[in-house]
C-alpha cells in the first residue's frame, strides 16, 4: 500500500473525529459539514443563503481527495473533487441541479480542525437551465 494512503489512514484513526462541523463564507454563507466515509472519500453538506438573491440552498456533494500531491511541513492538503445536488429555495421559485465541487483542504495536525477554498460549477436544471459557479471559503471544527 502506498505510504500516503497509510499515512491519511493513520491520522484517521478513531478519536480523531471524521466529521466536521462549521462556517462556509461566500455564496453561499451558511453552515458546512463533512463525515469522511473512508481515507480518501468524504460526504459534505451545507445549509447556506445568499445575501444578494435572496434565497436559501441546501447542496450535497460526494467527494474524493488526492492526499501527498501538495506536500506541507505540518497538517495535510489534499486536493478534492466531487459530485453533487442542490436545492434552493426563493421567494417565488424552487430550483434545482448539479454541482461538480473542486477544491483544496488544510487538515491541521491532529485533524481537529480545517481550512478549505472551493469553487463548484453547476447547472440549474428547475425550473430552466442556467449555468453558474459557486465560490466559498470556509472551516470545520472535527469531532
Amino acid at each position: 500500500m502506498n505510504a500516503l494512503i497509510i499515512a491519511a489512514m493513520i491520522s484517521f484513526s478513531p478519536g480523531k473525529g471524521d466529521t466536521g462541523l462549521g462556517l462556509i463564507a461566500g455564496n453561499p454563507t451558511g453552515i458546512s459539514f463533512k463525515h469522511f466515509t473512508s481515507v480518501t472519500t468524504a460526504f459534505d453538506a451545507a445549509a447556506a443563503w445568499s445575501f444578494t438573491d435572496e434565497w436559501v440552498m441546501v447542496h450535497g456533494d460526494y467527494l474524493w481527495h488526492s492526499f501527498g500531491d501538495i506536500e506541507v511541513e505540518k497538517g495535510q492538503l489534499p486536493w478534492y473533487y466531487g459530485l453533487g445536488a442542490w436545492v434552493a429555495f426563493g421567494e417565488e421559485d424552487t430550483f434545482v441541479g448539479g454541482r461538480v465541487p473542486l477544491g483544496i483542504e488544510y487538515l491541521f495536525a491532529h485533524n481537529d480542525i480545517d481550512m478549505f477554498l472551493e469553487v463548484a460549477p453547476g447547472l440549474s436544471i428547475v425550473p430552466d437551465t442556467d449555468f453558474f459557479i459557486d465560490a466559498a471559503i470556509g472551516v470545520r471544527f472535527f469531532f
